[in-house]
C-alpha cells in the first residue's frame, strides 16, 4: 500500500485520483520511482525502444517469466488500474528473494506503454509492438491532440531517465502456429512476423489486474481467474463537411458535419443494439471543428470502440460500420479508418489452472470470468503461454478516480501471483 499511494502522489488529481499520461513526465517519474525500487531489490532497469519498461532479475538461464501492466492512466483515472500489476508484480519477486527462492529462469517486471490509449490511439501500444501485432515504424509517427508524436515523446521521456539502459529489440517470426527466435519455439497462434525487448520468446507472462466489473465483489470473491479476453474493433471516423456562417446560410447550402456525425451516432447505436446487452458500442470522443457557436461545422472527428465476446458476431458488427456512416452522410464526406480489430481469446487452460491451484493452497475464494476490459496480456498469448487474474473493483467503477479495492483484496491478488510465479520460475519444463 505504501507503494501504491507513493505511485498514486504521481500524478496526482484534486479528487483523489491520477492523470498519469503515456510517455508524459508524470510517467517518466513513475518509471523512475519503479526503478529507484527494483535497483534496491538487485534488479536492472532498462526501457525498449518502444517505451517499455524492465526490471529484470538475473536470475537462472533462458527464456525470462514476465508479469506486470502499465504505469499509465485516463486523465481523470484512478489509483490502481494498470500500475497494480506492476507494483504486485515487484512485490512478488522481492517476496520470492526473502523466501530464498532461486529462480531456474530470468524474472522480469515490465510496465507496458501507453496500455490506456488516452494520448495516442489506439491503445496498448507498447505490448503489440513487443508481441509484433505492431511495426515499431507504425506507431512512431502517431500524435496526440497537440500534435505531438510517439517518436517524439519517446526521445523525451528517454531523456528524463537518462540512467535507465536502453534494450535492443529481437525480431520474432511465426511459422505455421510456432513463433521462433533464435531457435527456440513457442506453440501459439500464428500470426506476421513479431518483435520482442532482447529478442527471446518470454517463459510465460501474467498479470495482476483490478476486475474492473462488479461480479467479484457481488460474489465476495477476493481473486477472479480470467478466462480469456473480449474481443474489441477500434474505429475513427471522420466527417468532412463545410463551414458556414449560423446566420446567413439556409438549410439546403448546408454541409453540416456536426449533423451528419450525428446522425451516424444514432443510426449506429440502433445496428449495434441487442436485447441481451452484450454488444458495447462506445463513442468516447467527438471532436468538432472549429466549435465555434456562430459557425456550421465543417469537420467531425469521431472515436468508435465496439466490443463482444464472440468474435464471429462481433466481426460482423464490425462490418456494419462504414456502410452506416455512408448511409448517414447526407451533403458530407465521412472516411472510416479501422484503427485496430483484436478478436476474443481464451488463454491456455494450464495457466488457468495454475491460478485456481493458487488461490486453493492459499484458501482464497475465486470465480472465474472473461475480461470485458482489454489488457496487454492480448499482445503476450499469441507468443508464450499467458494468464490474468484479477482484484475486486468497488461497485465495478474505474477510470474514474473513485476507483477503489479494498486492501485485503489488493493483498490477496498479489498472494496468489507471487505463489504462480515462484511456480513458474523454479518449474522444471514448459507451463
Amino acid at each position: 500500500m505504501n507503494r501504491l499511494m507513493a505511485m498514486a502522489r504521481i500524478g496526482a488529481t484534486a479528487k483523489g485520483g491520477v492523470d498519469r499520461a503515456a510517455l508524459s513526465a508524470e510517467d517518466a517519474a513513475a518509471q523512475a520511482l519503479m526503478a529507484e525500487w527494483g535497483v534496491a531489490l538487485g534488479l536492472h532497469a532498462s526501457r525498449d525502444a518502444a517505451g517499455n519498461f524492465f526490471l529484470r532479475w538475473e536470475a537462472g538461464e533462458g527464456a525470462p517469466l514476465l508479469s506486470g501492466s502499465h504505469l499509465d492512466s485516463q486523465p481523470t483515472g484512478g489509483r490502481y488500474d494498470g500500475v497494480y500489476g506492476v507494483i504486485a508484480a515487484l512485490e512478488a519477486v522481492q517476496a520470492m528473494q526473502e523466501a530464498g527462492i532461486a529462480p531456474r529462469r530470468p524474472v522480469e517486471i515490465v510496465a507496458w506503454m501507453n496500455e490506456e490509449g488516452s494520448r495516442f490511439a489506439p491503445g496498448m501500444m507498447g505490448a503489440a509492438v513487443y508481441g509484433g501485432a505492431r511495426a515499431l515504424a507504425d506507431i512512431l509517427p502517431v500524435q496526440d491532440k497537440a500534435g505531438i508524436s510517439v517518436e517524439a515523446a519517446l526521445a523525451t521521456t528517454a531523456a528524463a531517465l537518462p540512467d535507465i539502459a536502453m534494450r535492443t529489440m529481437g525480431i520474432i517470426q511465426h511459422t505455421g502456429t510456432a513463433a521462433h527466435v533464435n531457435g527456440a519455439a513457442h506453440a501459439g497462434s500464428g500470426g506476421s512476423e513479431e518483435s520482442t525487448a532482447g529478442g527471446t520468446i518470454p517463459y510465460a507472462y501474467v498479470e495482476a489486474h483490478i476486475e474492473q466489473g462488479p461480479e467479484l465483489e457481488r460474489a465476495h470473491c477476493p481473486v477472479g481467474i480470467v478466462s480469456g479476453i473480449q474481443g474489441k474493433h477500434t474505429f475513427r471516423v471522420t466527417v468532412r463537411g463545410e463551414a458556414a456562417h449560423a446566420g446567413t446560410s439556409t438549410r439546403a447550402e448546408r454541409r453540416d458535419a456536426l449533423l451528419a456525425a450525428t446522425a451516424m451516432v444514432q443510426d449506429l447505436a440502433r445496428a449495434m443494439h441487442d436485447d441481451a446487452d452484450i454488444v458495447k458500442f462506445t463513442v468516447g470522443r467527438f471532436d468538432v471543428t472549429p466549435s465555434a457557436p456562430s459557425v456550421v461545422a465543417s469537420q467531425v472527428l469521431f472515436s468508435i470502440d465496439l466490443r463482444h465476446p464472440d468474435s464471429a458476431e462481433l466481426q460482423h458488427l464490425s462490418a456494419l460500420v462504414a456502410p452506416t456512416c455512408a448511409a448517414a452522410a447526407g451533403p458530407c464526406e465521412v472516411d472510416v479508418t479501422r484503427l485496430s480489430a483484436a478478436d476474443s481469446l481464451t488463454f491456455p487452460l494450464a495457466m488457468q489452472a495454475r491460478l485456481r491451484s493458487a488461490a486453493e493452497r492459499l484458501d482464497l475464494p475465486y470465480r472465474d470470468l472473461i475480461s470485458a476490459a482489454g489488457h496487454d496480456a492480448r499482445y503476450l498469448h499469441p507468443i508464450c503461454p499467458s494468464a490474468m487474474l484479477f482484484v475486486p473493483s468497488h461497485d465495478g467503477i474505474t477510470h474514474n478516480e473513485a476507483e477503489f479495492t479494498e486492501p485485503a483484496d489488493l493483498y490477496a491478488g498479489a498472494c496468489v501471483l507471487a505463489d504462480v510465479l515462484a511456480e513458474l520460475a523454479t518449474l522444471e519444463g514448459q507451463p
